[in-house]
């Protein structure tokens, strides 16, 4: 089973020609409010990619609750987890350009007062995997890693938005899962090479136990264990909206090793859903079934 721990928003989607400029004011194409949250989206992603999952995190009760909660229990998740808190349902503003690339500011709200306890040690067993990112607090994460890893449970963590980390706290993981960007980050706050691939020989290098996975865009994703390193080439796509990727990406990743995947293998599948969450709008809404990650996994090649 999974366990994700983390964010609930409600994204505000504009879609406009190209990104202003500091100061600048243009016209946009369209908006949409639609559900999201890296834990939303993740729990939701890992559903469709054929995992039991529960999520655990926090909304408002405000009006936003109900739309951001929606999609996951009509996607089979298991929101009964997730708390009531008095403050503002999390919110995401999202831009999206004309080929596709977005830009996101995110706000909290409720996401800070997620609760760490709301998972029980029976779900932090030998047979769950918990799923973490970073868009809740880092005392929450952390209090959850110590349990999982006391009891036994595997951990990923998907380290965005960027932070610094402890090596203490790389330690407890089983799985890293950054973006380009992020490694970058890491790589400052612990003396690691900033190239995708440099970066995860380091971190292999440093934290022997650890799995690395680079996601490297319409190149598809590189990871890393036991001083053995794979790409993955993504299969030739028409990108039109980005935001839901790394989500897709990670939930299926999740998905793939939560049934006995290698991390070799879990990493064909990742890169399939990233590449077909790019061909539909908005986040939750693209993140794909199984039979079609499985069909276009055949299409992503693994060295």
């Amino acid at each position: 089973m999974i366990v994700v721990f983390g964010s609930i928003n409600l994204d505000l989607v504009t879609r406009v020609e190209r990104f202003p400029k500091p100061g600048e004011t243009i016209v946009g194409r369209s908006f949409a409010m639609r559900p999201g949250g890296k834990g939303a989206n993740q729990a939701l992603a890992a559903a469709r990619a054929g995992a039991r999952v529960r999520l655990v995190g926090a909304v408002g009760r405000d009006a936003f609750a109900e739309p951001a909660l929606g999609s996951l229990a009509a996607g089979g998740v298991d929101i009964s987890g997730v708390e009531r808190v008095d403050d503002a349902t999390g919110c995401a503003t999202i831009m999206v350009d004309s080929a596709g690339e977005n830009c996101i500011a995110v706000v909290a709200g409720a996401n800070a007062h997620a609760n760490a306890r709301a998972i029980g040690d029976e779900q932090l067993g030998r047979d769950s995997l918990l799923v973490l990112q970073q868009e809740v607090s880092a005392a929450a994460n952390a209090s959850v890693l110590e349990r999982a890893h006391r009891l036994g449970a595997r951990v990923l963590l998907n380290a965005a938005p960027a932070r610094s980390l402890s090596s203490d706290f790389l330690e407890m993981l089983d799985f890293l899962v950054v973006n380009e960007v992020e490694a970058v980050t890491l790589a400052g706050a612990l003396g690691w090479p900033v190239a995708p691939e440099s970066f995860a020989r380091a971190a292999v290098a440093s934290h022997a136990s650890l799995g690395v996975v680079v996601t490297l865009g319409a190149q598809g994703a590189l990871a890393a264990s036991n001083k053995r390193v794979w790409r993955a080439g993504a299969p030739a796509i028409e990108a039109v909206d980005t935001t839901g990727a790394g989500d897709a990406f990670v939930g299926t990743l999740a998905a793939a090793l939560d049934r006995g995947e290698t991390l070799h293998g879990a990493l064909r599948y990742a890169v399939a859903a990233g590449s077909l969450a790019c061909t539909a709008h908005g986040a939750q809404s693209s993140l794909p079934a199984l039979d079609d990650i499985e069909v276009a996994s055949h299409s992503v090649t693994v060295e």
